[in-house]
C-alpha cells in the first residue's frame, strides 16, 4: 500500500479564507458565513467548507474581526516577576476576570527595571490592547499619557503611578507594617530591626513608614543601625541581619519587608538556632511565604488575588464607559500569628 505523502508545513504561513474557498470551490463570502455561523448557506455547501477548514487547519482571524468593532478583546499585564508567587496569584485573578469578559490576557515581567517596564507597556499598546494593568517598576509614567488619551484604559496595581493621575489598587502597606511591628512590641520586644526593599519603591517606603510609626506609638527610639532598606538579594539581606544581631545590644526581633527578605531571614535564623548561636530571634514578615504555615512563620498577609481581581474589574469598568475621576482603592492586610512572631526576647534583652 502506497504511503500518503504530505507537504511539509510552511511555518508562519497560515491558511486563509481564500485557501478554504479555493479548496471548497466556493466564494469568500460563503466561507465567511460558515466560519462566523451566519445563515444563507445550504447544508451541502457548509459541509464542503467545513471539510476544507479541517483539512487546511484554518482558524478564524479574531483579531481582524474585533478590529472592525474598534476593540481587540485583549488586555496587557506588566508584572514585576512572573516567578514570584505573589504576582502569580495576582496575574491569575486578572486572567479570570478577563476570561469572564471574553478577553485574552497578555503579560510580561519588568524584572523591576523601569526601562523594561516602559518597553513592555508600549509594546503591548502597539499591539492594540484595549487596556493595561501595570505593577510599576519606575516612578515616572508620563510616557503612557498619549496612550491613555488614545483610549487605552490603564490601572496600576500594588503601587501607584508616578507623575500620572490614574486608577490604582493598593495593599495597606503602612497599616500592615504598623500592625506587625506592634505585634512584636506587644510580645516584649524593644530592639526591632527592619530589613526592606529599596526605599524608592512605594510599597517599601510605606512599610518602613509603618515600622517607624509603630515604634513611635510605643515611645521606642529607633537606632538607624536597625534599619536596612536595599536590594532583596540573599547576600545583602544576610549581611544586614547579621549586622543587626552582632554587638552587645543586638536586636531581639526582625520585621521583614517582603516575602524574599522573609525567606532569607528564616534560613539565616534557622542556621543560627542549629548552631546554638544566641537567643532565639522573633520574626514577622510582610506578605505570606510558601510553607509559611508549616514552618510557623508569622506574617502580615496581603491578598494578591483581591488586588488582581479589583484592578481587572476597574479596568473593565473603564472599558465599559465609566468616566469618573481616577480612583485609589486600598485593600487591607491580615496578621497571621504562627509562632515566629510570638517568641519573647531573651533574658538579657
Amino acid at each position: 500500500m502506497a504511503e500518503t505523502t504530505r507537504s511539509a508545513p510552511r511555518y508562519g504561513n497560515r491558511p486563509t479564507m481564500k485557501d478554504v474557498a479555493a479548496r471548497a470551490g466556493v466564494g469568500l463570502k460563503t466561507v465567511s458565513r460558515v466560519v462566523n455561523g451566519e445563515p444563507g448557506v445550504t447544508p451541502e455547501t457548509e459541509r464542503r467548507v467545513r471539510e476544507a477548514v479541517d483539512a487546511l487547519g484554518f482558524r478564524r482571524n479574531d483579531g481582524a474581526r474585533v478590529l472592525r468593532k474598534g476593540r481587540t478583546a485583549t488586555v496587557g499585564l506588566v508584572l514585576e516577576d512572573l516567578a514570584d508567587p505573589f504576582y502569580g496569584q495576582l496575574g491569575r485573578a486578572v486572567e479570570e476576570v478577563a476570561r469572564a469578559h471574553g478577553t485574552l490576557l497578555i503579560n510580561g515581567s519588568s524584572a523591576e527595571d523601569p526601562e523594561r517596564e516602559q518597553e513592555l507597556a508600549l509594546a503591548l499598546c502597539a499591539r492594540r490592547v484595549d487596556g493595561l494593568i501595570v505593577i510599576p517598576a519606575g516612578d515616572d509614567h508620563r510616557y503612557l499619557e498619549p496612550e491613555i488619551r488614545a483610549g487605552v484604559a490603564t490601572v496600576f496595581a500594588d503601587r501607584p503611578a508616578g507623575l500620572l493621575d490614574a486608577d490604582a489598587v493598593l495593599s495597606d502597606g503602612f497599616g500592615g507594617a504598623r500592625e506587625g511591628v506592634a505585634h512584636l512590641i506587644a510580645h516584649g520586644h524593644r530592639r526591632i530591626g527592619f530589613v526592606g526593599d529599596r526605599p524608592r519603591i512605594h510599597t517599601a517606603a510605606e512599610r518602613l513608614r509603618g515600622y517607624r510609626a509603630a515604634m513611635e506609638d510605643a515611645g521606642l527610639p529607633v537606632d538607624e543601625r536597625w534599619v536596612a532598606p536595599g536590594p532583596t538579594d540573599p547576600r545583602r539581606v544576610t549581611e544586614a541581619v547579621e549586622g543587626m544581631l552582632a554587638g552587645p545590644e543586638p536586636v531581639t526581633a526582625l520585621f521583614a519587608g517582603n516575602n524574599r527578605v522573609t525567606v532569607t531571614a528564616v534560613r539565616l535564623l534557622a542556621a543560627r538556632t542549629a548552631r546554638g548561636d544566641g537567643a532565639p530571634v522573633a520574626l514577622v514578615g510582610f506578605d505570606d511565604v510558601e510553607l509559611g504555615d508549616v514552618l510557623g512563620v508569622t506574617v502580615i498577609a496581603q491578598d494578591p488575588a483581591a488586588l488582581g481581581r479589583t484592578a481587572a474589574e476597574q479596568l473593565f469598568r473603564r472599558l465599559d464607559g465609566a468616566a469618573e475621576a481616577p480612583r485609589r482603592v486600598v485593600i487591607g492586610t491580615r496578621l497571621l500569628a504562627r509562632g515566629s512572631g510570638e517568641i519573647p526576647p531573651g533574658p538579657s534583652a
